[in-house]
């Protein structure tokens, strides 16, 4: 069985949940955040605490039963306290400014590059290179933090680009020349 899966989860005082036809609602107060539950898996919700049980006890069943519980625990966490996710620019002349719902990247290309950030995400950015993400879904700022990373991967022989902040880039020597 999941060690994971097989832990409560305690409601905090503040948090408001509903349990409806295989969807889960958690209301907080950063927001409000939706999941439909697996029809393999089952929530019991009693006196501010949530147990996630399998309906059928098989391998498939055990692995969404922990999947289950740590979606929801984050979903609690994050209309409670909210996610953040710090992001790093390194580079001459590579840096960042927030516009509006977006961020224009200068990393090096011969042209700046316009990111759109998703509905829910907020930007502050630190020094034009100190991204910081944060939001209240976990699994949407992770995903916006990767597409962010992914438009200048770090580079092993300087380590330019965008990385997270407590990422380390593991260095190789360069060319050596002939004496």
């Amino acid at each position: 069985m999941s060690r994971v899966g097989k832990k409560p989860i305690s409601i905090p005082d503040k948090i408001k949940i509903s349990y409806k036809d295989r969807v889960i609602t958690v209301q907080g107060e950063k927001g409000v955040l939706k999941r439909s539950i697996h029809p393999m898996i089952d929530l019991k919700i009693k006196d501010g605490i949530i147990n996630v049980a399998m309906i059928k006890d098989d391998r498939i069943g055990r692995s969404l039963q922990g999947l289950t519980r740590s979606l929801v625990a984050n979903m609690i966490t994050g209309v409670n306290k909210g996610f953040e996710r710090v992001l790093e620019i390194n580079g001459i002349g590579y840096r960042a400014e927030a516009s509006g719902g977006s961020i224009v990247f200068n990393l090096g290309y011969s042209h700046p590059i316009k990111f759109d950030l998703p509905e829910g995400i907020s930007v502050a950015i630190d020094r034009n290179n100190v991204i910081k993400l944060a939001g209240i879904d976990k699994e949407k700022l992770g995903l916006t933090a990767a597409a962010i990373r992914q438009l200048r991967p770090p580079e092993p022989y300087k380590g330019k680009g965008i990385k997270y902040a407590e990422e380390r880039i593991r260095r190789k020597a360069g060319k050596t020349g002939v004496k």
